[in-house]
């Protein structure tokens, strides 16, 4: 082999090393980042853990923080929990977790961004221990708490965004 040949032989090898690199780190992007979507739908048909806002006192009497008191139950276990506004906590039904965003003191309050991304920082924490991989929830904070929805979504995308897990909205169109 002469000199012109070997080099476009190492050209060629070096070539291929850098697409195995690009290959091998696109698949480390794919590994390690959020997949989310939105999809209009009965939440509760979702085989996900689930999550959602409540009130530091946990009266759950309106919206859909009554249907999820009344599907799962699990009031003394939050209690027990001591979750304060900013916090999240959890319990286990069927083989799911579900998932409670405390963002507001009592139920007739309305919660802040702020409290909202205290909460989602919390759930990432509890989606990472228990090794969490895909998760639903209703447009959080957007209805009895009038939160925008636009920038809701933005705060679930930015606090999840480098973790490998699954995240569905789902929203009922009227």
């Amino acid at each position: 082999m002469n000199e012109n040949e070997k080099e476009k032989e190492k050209e060629k090898n070096e070539e291929q090393e850098q697409e195995q690199e690009k290959v091998k780190k696109e698949e480390q992007e794919e590994i390690e980042c959020l997949k989310y979507e939105e999809i209009e739908g009965d939440l509760f048909t979702s085989e996900d853990s689930l999550a959602h806002c409540v009130s530091a006192d946990l009266g759950m009497g309106k919206g859909i923080a009554k249907i999820f008191k009344t599907k799962y139950g699990g009031i003394q276990d939050y209690k027990k929990q001591s979750i304060k506004i900013g916090g999240s906590g959890f319990i286990k039904r069927n083989g799911k977790f579900i998932i409670i965003l405390v963002t507001k003191n009592r139920y007739f309050h309305k919660p802040s961004y702020e409290s909202l991304e205290k909460s989602l920082c919390a759930m990432k924490k509890i989606c990472i221990e228990k090794k969490i991989k895909s998760l639903s929830m209703p447009k959080i904070g957007c209805g009895l708490d009038r939160l925008e929805w636009n920038r809701v979504s933005e705060l679930i995308k930015k606090t999840f965004g480098d973790l490998n897990i699954a995240i569905t909205i789902y929203f009922f169109n009227n």
